[in-house]
């Protein structure tokens, strides 16, 4: 059995959405996005088809990337 020896923060979540994963890199995508209260993460319209796959398997299975995805959802909501 291979064991997944990946970190799981959130530079990593980035990677696995493909998405540039540099720490000044990170800070602009949340700068730029935001999600309104009523809308669940993997609605957002900045994801493509792949993301939001990933994004809804992943909080569905509570699998390893659950809680990153879930503090990514919160750095999205601005007050």
């Amino acid at each position: 059995m291979k064991v997944d020896t990946t970190t799981n923060d959130l530079a990593h979540l980035f990677l696995q959405l493909g998405l540039e994963s540099e720490q000044s890199a990170i800070e602009t995508f949340i700068r730029e996005h935001s999600l309104p209260s009523e809308m669940l993460l993997h609605e957002a319209p900045f994801w493509n088809t792949a993301q939001k796959h990933f994004l809804v398997e992943s909080l569905a299975q509570d699998a390893q990337w659950s809680e990153v995805i879930d503090y990514l959802d919160t750095l999205l909501r601005k007050p």
